[in-house]
């Protein structure tokens, strides 16, 4: 070969090179596409940092998106920044100040919203196959395409990665601690974790687990494992069951039939079967969780001993590789798919839940483009990061609580059911714990960062560091935006001062989100809630109560003499506020609370009915719209609440303060 042929060659495979591998450079990188992600990604944009953002699939918004419209909140306390302005922007679309009910479209159009006013640039269909570190740091991570559709790689370079997937696979490619399963209580001293056979969504004693009921020789049920029921208490390595938040519609127009679908095979639910003859409920609510949605859609969840939930089939999924976690997803939703088949044409099923289910089918209008069928399954706990500090059941209950925080968790310590085992000749559930009664509680910056000797320039607001137990109280998609914008925050911080995230300044990062909680510098709402003693001022015997409040407590006056309280706002900005109150849904409660208004100067009188609150999903109140004020920097304003003229319960549990025109 003579010297001009051996140049081209070597030009044309450094050409075939360069084409097979791109390069990109960015300040942040984030990992998936989850609520977590968009919210991470819009934060840096806005905290003027190149970003990107990578989703491994081709929708945005994860399970916020994916069908779960009835939103885990706990306590609306809990949810602060651009999380909270999610659901404001949600219920713009209703017409409300807020709305935590929607269909899986509009929470998807309201991410894709953020991705265009933050002008944030999405690599779709892309997923992590390797990344390299050095001196501590991830320097590179190495994308396929998911599709499948070519064997072009790109390589994303960043000063900080945030790891926004369901699965954790960006924080385990970097060779970060992580864990999978549920420790042992004696691990961390807790007592809700490992094994537990309790009381709920189990299956009445009596039920057969046979295929020929009383004769073991014939083996198990479909969905019975064969394993042993281990000691309360102890560890192992199994997931709670995962399933799919089903969007269905009762509006015939918009409906497609539910059809039998592929590998359908009717033995899979012999033990909803076995259910309906031991006592068949009056409604589909007595095995699915049917939550209403706005146009005549569901939320439909878990529900009982036999429903949705796919348990035991899971197990592999956190540390499986692509193929075979798509082998699972495809399992979870033929399984599902038979469910609803079943439910509505199995003779075993009573006639009246079969007409019940005929009335339901498949939303024209939703996931077009997926078959009508949600792209995301409900991941509800792969790996967990063992981070700088772990978050435990007593961060969930008070008795530790973290100087730290960067977020709030509030929802109850909530775990589905693990294993399906016999137990005393018996189908028994095993791993499903609901326990709360305790109010909202701060998650540690140290459980969203790596521990310093496995990486230091990484951010982990889903698959952050926590038990398994409290991982199942903090696992909520609000949640989660919160902590990814704290994510995003503090890794501009670290960019900004060349620093480690572990030597991010907790308090200046704290008080960026109070300040500037859009990430933005519009006006910042003022809340003053009962349990705000500095700028709360109160008279006479009012009760405290933790059933229902936003936060802590309320204060709850019956008429005993004239009792008031004060909410004193510290007003940084003059301008115009729209005032809400937070009003908990309480018995006998008077038909009218009337309420005075000052705004430093003169006051007004305002009132609201006791029929404007009308408690919505989960939350057992709502904010009520008082009207306006213009209220000037350091006045010493007020709202007060008084219990003078009324007849029956008063509430005084938080007021808002909205700035207008942001």
């Amino acid at each position: 070969m003579n010297v001009r042929k051996f140049l081209l060659l070597c030009l044309t495979l450094a050409g075939g090179s360069a084409m097979a591998q791109s390069v990109r450079q960015v300040d942040i990188c984030v990992y998936g596409g989850s609520s977590a992600g968009v919210i991470a990604a819009y934060t840096a944009k806005k905290m003027n940092k190149t970003v990107l953002l990578i989703e491994p699939g081709r929708r945005l918004g994860g399970l916020t998106s994916g069908g779960l419209g009835y939103t885990d909140i706990g306590n609306k306390y809990a949810i602060s920044g651009i999380s909270r302005d999610f659901y404001r922007r949600i219920g713009k679309h209703y017409g409300k100040f807020e709305q935590w009910i929607f269909e899986p479209s509009v929470a998807e159009a309201t991410f894709k919203q953020y991705i265009r006013e933050g002008n944030v640039e999405v690599l779709y269909q892309h997923r992590i196959t390797a990344a390299k570190k050095e001196q501590g740091k991830v320097t590179e991570i190495t994308l396929e395409h998911s599709n499948g559709a070519s064997p072009r790689h790109s390589i994303i370079r960043a000063k900080m990665y945030i790891d926004a997937s369901y699965e954790g696979d960006l924080l385990a490619k970097a060779g970060v601690s992580y864990t999978v399963g549920r420790e042992a209580n004696a691990q961390y001293g807790e007592t809700y974790n490992g094994v537990q056979l309790m009381h709920k969504h189990q299956f009445p004693d009596g039920i057969d687990p046979y295929k020929i009921p009383g004769k073991p020789e014939s083996g198990l049920v479909w969905g019975i494992s064969p394993a042993k029921l281990a000691e309360t208490g102890s560890g192992d390595k199994k997931v709670q069951a995962y399933n799919f938040r089903i969007c269905l519609t009762n509006k015939p127009e918009n409906m497609i039939p539910i059809t039998r679908p592929a590998d359908y095979d009717s033995t899979r639910y012999e033990l909803l079967a076995r259910l309906m003859a031991h006592k068949a409920p009056g409604d589909l609510w007595g095995f699915l969780k049917f939550d209403l949605m706005p146009n005549g859609k569901t939320d439909i969840n878990n529900n009982g001993a036999f429903s949705t939930d796919m348990i035991g089939m899971n197990y592999e999924y956190p540390e499986a590789d692509y193929a075979t976690r798509e082998q699972i997803f495809k399992k979870h939703e033929l399984y599902t798919k038979g469910l609803l088949y079943f439910i509505g044409h199995d003779p075993r099923m009573p006639e009246h839940l079969r007409k019940q289910m005929l009335k339901w089918g498949y939303p024209k209008d939703e996931y077009k483009e997926f078959g009508n069928w949600s792209p995301q399954m409900y991941v509800r706990e792969a790996r967990r990061m063992v981070g700088a500090y772990v978050m435990t059941q007593d961060n969930c209950v008070g008795k530790e609580v973290v100087k730290d925080g960067v977020g709030m968790a509030a929802y109850t310590m909530d775990s589905h059911n693990t294993q399906r085992l016999v137990v005393n000749g018996m189908v028994k559930n095993e791993g499903d714990v609901q326990i709360g009664g305790f109010g909202p509680y701060p998650i540690s910056y140290r459980s969203i960062i790596p521990k310093p000797e496995d990486c230091e320039n990484m951010f982990v607001p889903v698959c952050l560091s926590a038990s398994h137990i409290a991982y199942g109280s903090i696992r909520m998609e609000p949640v989660f935006m919160v902590l990814g914008q704290s994510s995003a925050v503090a890794a501009s911080m670290a960019i900004d001062k060349k620093q480690r995230v572990q030597d991010v300044d907790i308090a200046a990062l704290q008080q960026e989100l109070k300040t500037r909680p859009l990430a933005t510098n519009a006006t910042a709402e003022i809340l003053v809630d009962n349990d705000d003693a500095g700028n709360v001022e109160v008279k006479g015997n009012w009760k405290k109560e933790s059933k229902g409040a936003y936060g802590p407590s309320a204060y709850v006056a019956e008429k005993d003499g004239v009792q008031s309280i004060r909410f004193k706002p510290t007003v940084l900005r003059d301008g115009t506020y729209r005032i809400y109150s937070y009003v908990p849904k309480y018995g006998n409660m008077a038909p009218k609370t009337h309420i005075t208004i000052n705004d430093g100067k003169t006051s007004k009188q305002v009132s609201f009915e006791a029929s404007a609150v009308r408690v919505q999903g989960q939350t057992s109140g709502e904010w009520v719209e008082l009207g306006t004020a213009q209220l000037k920097k350091g006045a010493n304003a007020y709202v007060e609440i008084s219990n003078e003229g009324a007849d029956g319960t008063v509430v005084a549990d938080a007021i808002l303060f909205v700035p207008q025109g942001k």
